[in-house]
């Protein structure tokens, strides 16, 4: 008797993902009191949804004054299959006065994304809970970047990078 099993990618393990993703928001949230519990289970199922079909390249979160970052969690995916690890969720920067800034989440699409016509986008973007424009992100403050985690799933990396503010 022989069994052959053939897996793809799926809503599974780009829940699986994005949960590790929503994990470090919601520790943000106790740290920093945002974003709120409907925008984490809102912005977690649109990463989900995005993962699963290819459409992200990059996603962030964190805090900004005059937009430029303050303090910044920055996830890129990866679909080389060349993954060493599967860290878990957490390690968020604390202490951080975020009193004078403002909280911003930022998707970039990926390339599969602009590949489809200006109709299928749309029916997607209807579809999901988060209706966002597309715009420039945040330039670099005073800090700096360090890629401190990796999270993964079936093949597909999302190595985390965080923009800490150097110490004053």
């Amino acid at each position: 008797m022989t069994r052959t099993v053939s897996e793809t990618w799926s809503l599974t393990y780009a829940k699986y993902l994005s949960s590790k993703v929503t994990s470090d928001m919601w520790r943000c949230q106790q740290l920093y009191g945002v974003p709120s519990r409907d925008d984490i289970n809102n912005y977690g199922a649109e990463l989900a949804l995005l993962l699963r079909d290819g459409y992200v390249e990059t996603y962030e979160f964190g805090f900004i004054v005059d937009n430029q970052r303050l303090i910044t969690w920055r996830y890129t995916v990866d679909t080389s299959g060349q993954i060493s690890t599967d860290d878990r969720p957490g390690r968020i920067v604390s202490g951080v006065d975020v009193s004078t800034a403002s909280f911003f989440n930022r998707l970039v699409c990926s390339a599969s994304w602009f590949k489809l016509s200006q109709e299928e986008r749309d029916r997607i973007k209807e579809s999901l809970p988060i209706q966002r424009v597309m715009k420039e992100g945040p330039r670099d403050g005073n800090g700096y970047w360090l890629q401190d985690l990796t999270y993964s799933s079936n093949g597909v990396a999302m190595p985390r990078s965080t923009f800490r503010p150097y110490p004053i």
